[in-house]
């Protein structure tokens, strides 16, 4: 199964530029490479930040782009997203039994559960005992099917002080509790951090990726400041096989020099 991850859009209304750069313009560039090279992809998740500042506008402008995604596309939202103006823009997005933007998806290659981690009007996550009542009930109902998880706060450390202050901020014991329970997770997948970073955690894979508009730069001494940069923007491109996940990450406003050269030269 051929799945690709974007995240942190961080959308403002057509036209409008967000630290020196054009959110509309590089999520378009982003969704045409993908139409491209990718287009055979089975599924495409957007890990949360789906807008900078919840406008009501840019949620349409999002809707409108990613409406030339040639493959069905499934948005989680994220600190700088607003619950109620999302779910009014995307009506068709599942929410659960309480109202989080949390669903699951049944297939071939096993269930996507898509989490919920925003607090409103912080900048950090949550996992509420609502919301890990549901993963809980999620991880039970899969039995000895593959799960992967999606969300947009990390719940752990990445080792960038001033992301680390942003996590699953005051429910990572909670998730950390409910996921050590099952064997069934293959991997983890989030946003938030605007970085490429791998790694396991309690034996579960994780990854996460570069934004499609700023990124954060690797400063391990960054505690009273966010590092913002100009680093190139990316997407994955994802396998997923019975005994293997491959996690390709693709800067596609690369330009440097391409060129085929035959095996027999290499």
């Amino acid at each position: 199964m051929k799945i690709i991850q974007i995240t942190d859009t961080h959308l403002m209304p057509h036209g409008t530029d967000l630290h020196g750069l054009n959110p509309c313009e590089r999520l378009e560039a982003c969704i045409s490479s993908i139409n491209e090279f990718h287009a055979d992809a089975d599924l495409c998740f957007i890990t949360g930040d789906l807008t900078d500042q919840g406008h009501r506008k840019a949620y349409h402008d999002l809707r409108e782009i990613f409406q030339q995604l040639k493959m069905p596309y499934y948005p989680l939202i994220g600190n700088h997203d607003h619950r109620e103006i999302f779910t009014e823009v995307f009506p068709e997005v599942p929410l659960d039994e309480n109202g989080f933007v949390q669903q699951m998806l049944a297939t071939e290659q096993g269930r996507f559960l898509l989490l919920d981690t925003v607090e409103h009007g912080q900048h950090w996550g949550s996992y509420c005992e609502k919301r890990g009542a549901w993963l809980r009930k999620q991880l039970q109902d899969a039995g000895s099917k593959a799960v992967y998880l999606f969300m947009h706060h990390p719940p752990f450390n990445i080792g960038i002080p001033s992301l680390d202050s942003l996590s699953l901020k005051h429910d990572a014991q909670r998730f950390q509790d409910i996921v050590c329970d099952f064997s069934n997770i293959k991997h983890l997948f989030f946003g938030h951090v605007h970085r490429p970073v791998s790694g396991s955690w309690h034996g579960i894979p994780f990854t996460t990726l570069r934004g499609t508009n700023h990124q954060v730069q690797l400063d391990l001494n960054a505690v009273d400041y966010l590092p913002y940069s100009h680093e190139p923007p990316a997407y994955c491109v994802i396998f997923l096989e019975h005994q293997q996940t491959t996690v390709h990450f693709h800067d596609y406003l690369d330009d440097s020099l391409y060129m085929k050269m035959p095996l027999n030269t290499a």
